[in-house]
């Protein structure tokens, strides 16, 4: 007959770590020593994954241990117990009995917009927690900094609410009136520079248009010594600078005119609301300096080109991005844009220009690929070029959208129809990505006669005959016609487990990926 041992190898952990904590083990046992070993042995353990035992192991581990930041985010990556509130509540805990409220704060919003269960308990968790801060809050009333303002910040969506329906995001009183709302709250936010006077450096910001390259602008106390002009649109222009000179130390600087401090706004969402690696997707903002006549947003720099050079360099041999490199792009953009949407957030400006390319410290491997793992952490996309986002916080709860991107090739259906629209924008403009891989071509869309006699939108181009017909189909089929309004995240992860699931039937495929995200590399990096 099996031991308990044999069917659950964690119990003997669990009886050593409770010797250790009662201190009746040998003096030499180390209980760090112990709880690491213990999680190392089951991390990647699918019997474990959802075990509150295992759970407590971590948070015995997070409370030994020095980095709180580490072990949350790794059992974040790992995928401890991630729909169980017991995460949420319990580290949040430890965050608050260290001073930390704003990440604790972070973390019960996290736990929310997955919904963990159970929510009721996390909720009033929550709740309890604000209410000891309150309490901080009104003992230190004579501080000037209000600690709940701090918290909360724009997600206290009582007085944040805009009662319209089907509004425009992008129209201009409702821009103006969100501004005013967001403006007192950014004010304290880490990097926020404002001032009430123009731009008065001794180089124009005017003469950068024509002839930037070698240009030293002074900003908030530091240098930057302009490279070259890595964009350009109607209202802005981007850069790429070294801080005081240090090619190690590369940034973007986003120049708009007039001033526009949506943006910076968007990326300290980001930072609160997506934690881990996958906050890796999404671009970072150190800064942003606010005059009376423009607004210079400092972003991390990424040299490694967009994803449309990727799709420019087939184009230009006339041939098509290879099918496994579509369907690891595909993958990700999917987990993109679930993560983002789950958090709240819509990008609103999906397309390839502001996909930017992510490439491993080291050379990949076939290990790691399944969980993002190892190599595979660094490897992927950068969603960035945050200006038309919207923050769905700032909105009552089911709004839809009525208004039009105006961005050619990427108006989804529903604005082609003037109808109401929310997560649609942006994973039409997926779509739109995707066939751009495909086909090296903006998609068109017309009605297709289904076999059960359903009209159906399709993109005008057919499949391939040598590629995964079943696999792309699917997925165009179910993103243009049965896209929830609302809560679009079973959808995202159904489609991303059907590439998930090709990719792992054949070790081959991985290797091929390998092989061609190297040559990609090699081939865009030295252009």
């Amino acid at each position: 007959m099996a031991t308990n041992h044999q069917h659950d190898p964690l119990l003997p952990f669990l009886r050593s770590i409770k010797k250790a904590l009662e201190g009746s083990s040998d003096s030499d046992s180390d209980l760090s020593k112990l709880l690491i070993y213990c999680i190392t042995s089951f991390k990647h353990s699918d019997q474990y994954r959802n075990d509150v035992r295992f759970l407590k192991i971590w948070l015995l581990y997070m409370g030994v241990s020095a980095d709180f930041d580490t072990v949350f985010k790794e059992m974040l990556d790992s995928k401890i117990c991630v729909n169980n509130s017991s995460l949420y509540v319990w580290s949040a805990s430890f965050f608050e009995l260290k001073g930390r409220l704003r990440d604790a704060f972070t973390i019960y919003q996290l736990g929310i917009s997955r919904n963990a269960e159970p929510i009721e308990w996390l909720k009033k968790a929550q709740t309890l927690f604000l209410s000891r801060i309150s309490g901080i809050q009104n003992a230190a009333s004579s501080q000037k900094v209000c600690v709940m303002e701090q918290l909360l910040t724009i997600d206290d969506k009582e007085h944040m609410k805009l009662v319209n329906k089907d509004i425009n995001p992008w129209d201009t009183s409702t821009m103006n009136d969100l501004l005013k709302k967001i403006d007192p709250l950014i004010a304290k936010a880490d990097g926020y520079y404002s001032s009430t006077k123009p731009y008065t450096g001794k180089v124009a910001l005017s003469t950068l248009k024509n002839s930037s390259r070698n240009k030293v602008i002074e900003i908030g106390g530091n240098k930057y010594h302009i490279k070259g002009c890595a964009g350009q649109g109607g209202f802005a222009q981007v850069y790429k600078a070294y801080v005081n000179g240090d090619p190690d130390d590369l940034v973007a600087l986003k120049i708009q005119k007039p001033p526009f401090p949506w943006e910076f706004y968007m990326y300290r969402q980001l930072d609160m609301r997506i934690i881990g690696r996958e906050r890796l997707s999404y671009g970072l903002a150190h800064r942003v300096h606010l005059y009376s006549d423009c607004s210079i947003l400092i972003c991390d720099y990424l040299a490694h080109g967009t994803l449309q050079d990727a799709i420019n360099s087939y184009a230009v041999i006339g041939k098509s991005m290879e099918e496994v490199l579509c369907i690891y792009y595909t993958t990700e953009m999917l987990q993109m844009v679930e993560t983002m949407h789950d958090a709240g957030l819509i990008h609103s400006d999906f397309k390839p220009d502001n996909l930017l390319i992510r490439y491993a410290r080291g050379d990949l491997t076939e290990d790691g690929f399944l969980d993002r793992s190892g190599s595979w952490r660094d490897q992927g996309l950068c969603l960035v070029d945050w200006g038309r986002g919207i923050d769905l916080h700032l909105f009552p709860d089911n709004t839809t959208f009525k208004g039009d991107c105006r961005t050619s090739g990427f108006r989804c259906i529903e604005m082609q129809e003037d109808k109401p629209w929310k997560f649609q924008v942006d994973t039409y403009g997926l779509c739109v990505v995707v066939h751009m891989m495909l086909h090296n071509c903006y998609m068109e869309v017309v009605k297709k006669e289904s076999s059960d006699g359903v009209s159906v939108y399709l993109p005008r181009l057919p499949f391939k005959r040598y590629w995964n017909i079943d696999l792309w189909k699917n997925f165009f089929t179910k993103m243009l016609n049965q896209y929830p309004g609302n809560d679009d995240r079973r959808l995202l992860q159904e489609l991303k487990k059907s590439f998930q699931d090709y990719m792992n039937s054949n070790p081959q495929l991985v290797k091929k990926l390998k092989e061609l995200l190297a040559k990609q590399r090699a081939s865009l990096c030295s252009a």
